[in-house]
């Protein structure tokens, strides 16, 4: 399969790893020279008392003989077909697989001879440990406050069982320091603490091992084959006996199904996945190997995130579950550690999902729809005690249970305001919400899902946009005058920034062609009052044209290096093909501040939606090829550009502008080959739009070969583009 990958030799640390996992549990494995093969697990939840997403634990298996003795041909592979690593050392073969279903890693070992297995617990936090000023920023938002940062090591269960099982458990807490600070401290009478003896950990168990010690077992005697699993399991428990019952049921669940039956599952799921959706480019010339290694790192980036991405919490953008030891320089610190902590910042979390929707991936999405909505309460709850109104507003920056992250909020809070955010990247930035909406929006569009509706589009939507109807007064023409404001973190004091006001003018009109039987008179009414007030898209004249601002008044210096104003392309698309003023938008995006790609930049994916076909081909070939200066032998591990490794982010953006490259939706149109270079790249793909609705199709040497539309009927709304004038689309408002 395209994205497999063999190596022929081993790898001295696990910055050598490669992928596993079932969307929860996850693991980077590598061999090591020794013949050891070792690898770190990650749990989707295993969220330690500071607030950060940490490994697992750490696993060696040794077999005696010695895997690498007397220069035994070494092949370790990476399957994506059935999400498998194959280690075969001579005559000996691993196999390892994260359970689609269950939280559990399966290792499976078979032999030409009798050898001895050994597995153990590898363990690095053995006691605790103070955090230093530098590695502090895996704690971020606790730097220089009351708390102090130390790394608490891991507990092994003491018994006499033929198993191991070890675990952390948070005995404090951030959370009510959270609340407290942030003037939200009444809300500990009424909410619960997730942090609290939250209790992480496995359960290291195999048919025919016995317990050499605390943290290892061994077979009895030498085997040809063996079995090992790990279970990983994260809850809140009152005692610890609670949580290690809860390890060792979940870890015999299985034990009525045969192992053949668990993997034929396990494979039938992944089968399922990969023939959902897919991408596969091949060259019609000479390009030095780019469209081959794009089709890699395509399958790659959506193996990745589905590793990540069906726990409890969204994917991480700045690592996922495959933190590892980098060794980078200056931030040489153990696979705990990631740049940013454990808050999520939504402008580099929501690229990872609006890259599902057209591979189909919805199960997917449903971690970052459910977390806002479980904070939702927290939310507006902040907004009535800070500015007396109801609604809801979400940070840029946040915990999962959606408080600041105190350091951003700042510790000092004497003389100060509750809205008084010191951070002021972050301060008024609450584009997240109108954002979330949009996402939640097109979702809807795809799969007409009325549980999405109903309990988290809805409910968010009516929150967020109350908040703006409410904060802002209006101006002397009966229009909102947003400010103070600012745009994104670019630009710090704006009025009418452009992400908002383009929010809002995107999405009432969706909102109110909802079905009706979802909507109330009373959304009807106060979308339509809001509508009424929304000011124009701030613009200005540039060469006797007009182009789009990133607000209508901002400071003359920037803070960072975003467009705000493409925000009216993407991801609020008011402007691109197949919609008004196509010149307005194309003259914007060439004459935009800050042109460049790469991490969490979307120019890619503006640059297709607006037709430049030639700057998204390289900005795709560039972030997909572009090998950099990386410590990670694994090439699909991207970073760590502005955040840290693997980068979500870069690989996101990449992978929706390749989608928006080949398809793009505007109304009932399907546009096919929007911005793509047809006399440079074939083509294969299968690719999932609004109204249920699957595009599959290739192109072989700048012609359409195949071309299949599920359901039927949208076969009349496909516009193929290929030699088209782009400017002779009918604009669709």
């Amino acid at each position: 399969m395209i994205g497999d990958i063999t190596w022929d030799t081993p790898s001295p640390t696990s910055a050598g790893s490669l992928p596993l996992g079932n969307g929860d549990l996850a693991a980077n494995v590598w061999v090591e020279p020794s013949g050891d093969v070792v690898l770190y697990l990650a749990k989707n939840d295993a969220w330690d008392h500071l607030g950060r997403l940490l490994k697992i634990g750490r696993l060696r298996i040794s077999l005696q003989p010695a895997l690498l003795e007397g220069g035994a041909k070494f092949e370790q592979k990476l399957s994506l077909t059935d999400a498998s690593i194959i280690i075969s050392i001579g005559n000996v073969t691993l196999r390892l697989w994260v359970d689609a279903h269950w939280p559990r890693l399966v290792v499976e070992v078979s032999s030409a001879q009798p050898v001895a297995v050994r597995a153990s617990l590898d363990p690095w936090r053995t006691q605790a440990r103070a955090i230093g000023e530098k590695e502090a920023h895996a704690a971020c938002g606790l730097e220089g406050g009351p708390i102090k940062l130390v790394a608490l090591p891991d507990q092994i269960v003491r018994d006499g069982t033929d198993t191991v099982v070890w675990y952390q458990r948070n005995e404090s807490s951030i959370w009510p320091l959270c609340l407290d600070q942030q003037a939200l401290g009444d809300l500990k009478a009424t909410s619960a603490d997730p942090l609290l003896h939250h209790t992480f950990g496995g359960c290291l168990a195999g048919a025919g091992f016995t317990k050499l010690d605390e943290r290892s077992l061994v077979t009895a005697a030498p085997t040809t084959a063996a079995t090992l699993t790990v279970c990983a399991h994260a809850a809140q428990t009152t005692t610890t006996a609670q949580w290690v019952a809860q390890v060792r049921s979940k870890s015999t669940a299985t034990a009525a199904m045969t192992s053949a039956d668990l993997w034929r599952d396990h494979r039938q799921w992944w089968k399922d996945f990969w023939e959902r959706s897919y991408i596969r480019l091949d060259s019609r010339g000479p390009d030095w190997g780019n469209a081959a290694l794009i089709s890699q790192q395509s399958a790659w980036q959506r193996y990745l995130v589905a590793c990540c991405g069906r726990g409890l919490y969204p994917v991480k953008f700045n690592g996922g579950l495959f933190t590892a030891d980098w060794a980078l320089k200056d931030e040489n610190f153990d696979a705990d550690y990631r740049r940013w902590g454990g808050g999520y910042w939504f402008q580099n979390t929501r690229l990872i999902y609006w890259s599902m929707l057209a591979h189909g991936d919805y199960e997917l999405m449903q971690p970052l729809f459910r977390m806002y909505r479980d904070m939702l309460p927290l939310a507006e709850h902040r907004t009535l005690t800070w500015f007396g109104h109801s609604g809801a507003f979400f940070p840029e920056t946040l915990y999962f249970w959606g408080t600041h992250l105190p350091s951003n909020y700042g510790w000092d809070r004497t003389g100060k305001a509750h809205d008084d955010v010191e951070n002021r990247y972050i301060r008024r930035y609450w584009t997240s919400g109108l954002e979330l909406v949009a996402l939640m929006l097109e979702t809807f569009a795809h799969t007409g899902n009325v549980a999405l509706l109903e309990n988290e589009l809805l409910p968010i939507a009516r929150a967020a946009l109350t908040f703006y109807a409410l904060h802002y007064p209006d101006d002397a023409h009966g229009k909102l005058h947003f400010a103070p404001a600012q745009a994104l973190e670019t630009w710090w004091e704006a009025e009418n920034p452009m992400p908002e006001t383009a929010a809002l003018h995107y999405l009432l009109p969706r909102l109110q062609a909802l079905p009706a039987a979802h909507v109330t008179a009373a959304d009807l009414s106060s979308w339509r009052a809001l509508a009424a007030r929304l000011p124009a898209l701030p613009m200005a004249k540039c060469d006797g044209r007009l182009k789009l601002l990133p607000a209508a008044k901002h400071e003359p210096v920037p803070n960072n290096s975003e467009n705000a104003e493409l925000y009216a392309v993407f991801p609020f698309k008011l402007y691109g093909l197949g919609r008004p003023d196509l010149e307005t938008a194309q003259l914007t995006f060439t004459h935009r501040m800050f042109p460049d790609t790469g991490g969490w930049r979307q120019d890619a994916v503006q640059a297709a939606l607006l037709g430049l076909t030639e700057t998204a081909a390289y900005y795709v070939q560039k972030n997909y090829t572009d090998s950099g200066n990386f410590a990670e032998r694994f090439r699909g591990f991207w970073g760590p550009n502005y955040d840290w490794v693997p980068d979500f982010d870069h690989g996101s953006v990449t992978q929706l502008a390749l989608q928006v490259m080949l398809v793009q939706t505007v109304g009932e149109k399907i546009l096919l080959f929007p911005a793509w270079p047809a006399d440079r790249w074939n083509v294969n793909f299968k690719l999932h739009l609004p109204r249920q609705t699957i595009v599959e199709g290739e192109l072989k040497d700048g012609r359409l070969v195949r071309v299949n539309v599920t359901p039927d009927s949208r076969t009349r709304d496909l516009v193929v583009m290929l030699d088209r004038d782009k400017s002779s689309l009918v604009p669709t408002a």
